[in-house]
């Protein structure tokens, strides 16, 4: 017997969500099947995958198209009632949930945001002049999001730049304040107090939230560091030298390190996501293949129990929410996968309509109409916006 999940009728979604497709703003959005129309209502999405004992009928509704990017949509973020997306054209944009409209748009410095963050009331952008900018956001002004520091503080300058021992050699007659990194900054993670940044420079450095200052610089990886995530007290860096790596931290003591999850030899992981309760580590790979660990109770080991071929090219992006499994490519498309026993991943369904490789990915944990929001942005310019539903019928 055959059961055939369908997508929820456009009713069952709340009228402000759905005015984004025809709603006249600012910025462009439109209905991914139909550019032309903007009138046009959000597409649904069908896919069918067989195999010899079972058959999946996958649908999702492509909600938004938003445009207004002059660069490459390079990372997105949740920050309250808003969606952040950040572009290689240094420029973040600050959309308005739930109609998606253009609220404001802010950004300074040189090079592109590589990466961004928000935990309380600020919101942490990394970029690829090698410095973390710390924004406020206030509703008390004009200016929702003030720039209020930038990391290395000038009071950590102040502080180690007269000490030799403080200078570390970041290439040949060249030092640099273990504060600094001395290359671009491609990720951020927040975790307890703590922001996480991973570097081209292959360091991770530790920033206390609370007075912005930097705590440690580990020597992390042989290669870059392409992207970072923390869950349960562990710190995961994922690079291009092929492995993810766990950090962890006792007490007051610094990170040490945990475990290493080897990936496929020669291949450089991009992206490294974990399951809320932190036993099921998956890692996307440059040859297209998504690998994933099962921790043990304590978290002090990982054994690999998954090795899937996702896409026909380089994982860039990958976002957890519950059981589903979302992985965005340099192929344009998005796999979405149901996690099952003993951590196998099981495709429900890929979705099309980027016009470019898919750079980042933003799930909302907020359920709606039995699914949940998924944003994509890609190399195309646009951040996209999806409705994925959570449970899938055999």
């Amino acid at each position: 017997m055959v059961l055939i999940t369908m997508a929820p009728s456009m009713h069952e979604f709340s009228a402000p969500l759905l005015s984004s497709a025809t709603s006249s703003r600012s910025c462009s959005i439109s209905s991914t099947s139909s550019e032309a129309d903007d009138n046009s209502p959000p597409t649904s999405h069908r896919f069918e995958l067989r195999d010899v004992a079972t058959t999946y009928e996958f649908s999702c509704k492509s909600l938004a198209v938003l445009s207004g990017h002059i660069g490459s949509v390079s990372c997105l973020a949740l920050c309250g009632e808003f969606i952040l997306s950040a572009s290689q054209g240094k420029d973040i944009i600050v959309w308005q949930q739930p109609d998606l409209r253009q609220f404001t748009k802010f950004g300074q410095g040189d090079g592109s945001v590589k990466a961004l963050v928000a935990v309380g009331n600020k919101v942490f952008t990394a970029h690829q002049d090698s410095k973390i900018r710390v924004w406020k956001v206030s509703t008390s002004s004009e200016n929702v999001f003030k720039l209020i520091n930038t990391l290395p503080t000038t009071k950590d300058y102040l502080g180690k730049f007269m000490k030799q021992s403080n200078y570390v050699q970041t290439r040949r007659h060249h030092k640099r304040l273990w504060i600094e990194h001395a290359d671009s900054i491609s990720c951020l993670a927040v975790y307890n107090g703590l922001v996480y940044s991973g570097s081209w420079d292959k360091t991770l450095k530790v920033w206390r939230i609370s007075d912005l200052k930097c705590l440690e610089s580990i020597k992390a990886h042989d290669d870059a560091i392409n992207n970072l995530v923390a869950c349960k007290g562990i710190v995961y860096s994922a690079s291009a030298d092929g492995k993810i790596k766990a950090w962890g931290k006792h007490g007051n003591t610094s990170h040490s390190l945990q475990g290493i999850l080897e990936g496929h030899k020669d291949v450089s992981l991009n992206s490294v996501t974990v399951s809320e309760d932190g036993k099921w580590v998956y890692g996307g790979g440059s040859d297209g293949y998504i690998m994933g660990w099962e921790g043990n109770a304590n978290f002090i080991s990982w054994k690999l129990v998954s090795e899937t071929k996702a896409h026909h090219m380089a994982v860039l992006c990958m976002c957890l929410i519950g059981e589903v499994l979302c992985s965005g490519s340099a192929d344009k498309t998005i796999g979405i996968w149901k996690r099952e026993a003993y951590g196998k991943l099981c495709k429900t369904g890929v979705i099309n309509g980027h016009q470019g490789p898919i750079k980042c990915l933003q799930a909302s944990p907020c359920n709606v109409g039995n699914g949940f929001l998924l944003y994509s942005g890609g190399l195309d310019k646009t951040v996209r916006v999806w409705w994925v539903p959570k449970r899938f019928a055999i």
